[in-house]
């Protein structure tokens, strides 16, 4: 837990075991923690360094209150992170004055392979300060649905996402959890019928291209640096975000699923009209669901009735005018 405060775990064991004593001695700590005597002497050496403890005797110790402590090495961290994001903002300036008027080769970096692959796609999506842009297609090689912890990490930081899906890929396990967890982590999402690629865009400085995957190839993908061409796709993902059909977490999440009643659709039809309204197939849709084809297609005939309508696309029409998803 207070790794990223620079401790080691035997430090941090020792450090919790002295709260609330107001003295231990280092023989009882070694007892308490299970550790060598020379274990706890190392971690008692690197806890008085950095004040989270102090000697009151021989061999006897006191920890320092962890809002003091700890509180100071915080505040430290958080000095350096500012260090560095202004380093960051030097060397990225530096770089882009460093590639101006560079040809076509040196604005463009080939990634082979899976583990490589999945690097870049984390790195490119943590170098994002403004926005994050994607597509997604099937099928997921490098991270699948559920695994891209990148993702919220740019939200935390303030960076707009927005994601558009190939509806292909909505029919993958796990797919439609993950579209509920980033709709309420505060990721836009949106779904078109096909998408010519998989995309990431970081502000409008990177842009990773995942090349063809074919059976048998080793999975690939180009970093593009800011050019022409990542100008080029910076305008095909705001065209089709456009034309896209907007995800909404009322119509895909439902914590209840209950029986129909006269009143109306229940929170599964809504969820069921939800992905249905996506575009996807019944059975897709079904399976998403865990609900046999036949239990939907009459869930469908019952709000087709309650609609009074005669046809999907009427039945569409009035769930769509009367809130029904």
């Amino acid at each position: 837990m207070l790794a990223v405060l620079g401790l080691t775990a035997q430090e941090e064991a020792v450090y919790r075991l002295m709260l609330g004593r107001s003295s231990v001695e280092a023989t009882d700590l070694a007892m308490m923690a299970a550790l060598s005597e020379r274990q706890v002497a190392q971690a008692l050496t690197g806890l008085i360094a950095r004040g989270l403890i102090s000697a009151t005797a021989k061999d006897t110790y006191t920890a320092a209150p962890p809002a003091v402590a700890l509180g100071s090495l915080i505040s430290e961290r958080r000095e350096e992170l500012r260090t560095a994001e202004v380093a960051l903002a030097t060397f990225a300036e530096e770089h882009r004055s460093a590639m101006a008027g560079r040809t076509i080769g040196d604005l463009i970096e080939v990634i082979i392979g899976v583990d490589a692959l999945r690097q870049r796609f984390l790195q490119v999506q943590h170098a994002a300060t403004d926005q994050l842009r994607m597509f997604v297609t099937a099928p997921f090689v490098a991270v699948p649905p559920g695994e891209n912890t990148a993702e919220h990490a740019a939200v935390d930081r303030g960076v707009a996402v927005r994601v558009i899906l190939d509806r292909s890929a909505m029919t993958e396990a796990g797919m439609v959890a993950e579209i509920v967890d980033s709709l309420r982590y505060g990721v836009q999402i949106r779904v078109v019928q096909e998408l010519p690629m998989k995309l990431v865009l970081a502000d409008t400085d990177l842009g990773l291209v995942p090349l063809a995957i074919q059976a048998g190839v080793t999975p690939g993908a180009v970093l593009l640096q800011r050019s022409g061409l990542l100008a080029a796709l910076d305008a095909l993902f705001e065209t089709t975000w456009r034309r896209a059909y907007p995800l909404e977490l009322s119509r895909l999440d439902s914590d209840a699923i209950a029986e129909a009643d006269a009143e109306g659709p229940t929170e599964l039809d809504r969820k069921l009209l939800g992905l249905l309204m996506a575009g996807l197939t019944d059975q897709a849709a079904a399976t998403q669901l865990d609900l046999s084809l036949r239990t939907l297609q009459r869930r469908l005939r019952y709000l087709m009735d309650l609609a009074g309508a005669e046809s999907r696309l009427q039945l569409g029409w009035h769930a769509a005018r009367n809130g029904w998803c």
